[in-house]
């Protein structure tokens, strides 16, 4: 298309216009034609395109893990991935005891709520957790008012030679939960996985090493070296 093509499908003016394509050029998403007459779509597509439908695999992949999850600790287990600085439910399953804790699966929360937060903190890279935790507000123990970094620093280690977080009661009362991060190929946290109910705190840490399996199961599916990575980290 050319340029008063674009402007006027689009509705901006065309120094806007020039000025939004040549951003976009530089990152490969667009490109101009040989006869300098117009745009068409980049390469760059490309990329974006394989790391959504990467990420569309996982919930797919997830299934039957969060079944035998829910399953063997009768609460929800659930997938979330992460989307810019908040992380979405993508699947969940919910375990048939009794009462059991819901959730909608398209549900936003801050990426660093909770426990699912500590686990994807645990695993990333120093430069950008510190840029992270430079946050005004930060969930990782509830109400931001209640965050202590030494505290969650402790966490993050423990995160690290466990596998999995919890949230005894911290974000909500009554609700325990354990999560275990969900890595890429590039080995990089790309969401979580979590089990959460309400049942005992001591019952919630028995889920830990079950739910840390099960990160590192769907993890391997989705490519990463997760056994290697995971090495590094708790040396």
């Amino acid at each position: 298309m050319s340029l008063i093509e674009i402007c006027s499908e689009v509705g901006i003016h065309k120094s806007k216009a020039y000025s939004i394509l040549h951003t976009l050029q530089k990152f490969g998403l667009v490109q101009r034609n040989n006869d300098r007459k117009g745009y068409s779509l980049g390469p760059g597509l490309i990329g974006l395109s394989r790391r959504f439908l990467d990420n569309l695999s996982a919930p797919t992949l997830a299934e039957p893990i969060l079944e035998e999850l829910a399953r063997k600790s009768g609460t929800t287990a659930a997938l979330g991935l992460i989307a810019d600085k908040n992380v979405f439910v993508a699947s969940k399953h919910e375990g048939g005891r009794g009462i059991v804790v819901t959730m909608r699966v398209g549900h936003r929360f801050p990426i660093t709520y909770g426990c699912h937060g500590k686990a994807i903190a645990a695993f990333l890279a120093e430069k950008d957790l510190d840029e992270l935790l430079k946050d005004k507000k930060l969930y990782f123990q509830g109400d931001p008012a209640r965050f202590e970094r030494k505290r969650l620093m402790t966490e993050i280690q423990r995160c690290r030679r466990d596998g999995f977080a919890e949230d005894l009661e911290e974000t909500a009362p009554g609700l325990n939960a354990v999560a275990a991060p969900v890595l890429g190929p590039n080995g990089y946290p790309i969401g979580y996985i979590v089990v959460l109910g309400l049942v005992s705190a001591e019952a919630t840490h028995e889920f830990g090493p079950f739910v840390a399996e099960a990160g590192k199961a769907l993890s391997r599916q989705l490519g990463a070296r997760i056994d290697e990575y995971l090495e590094s980290k708790s040396a």
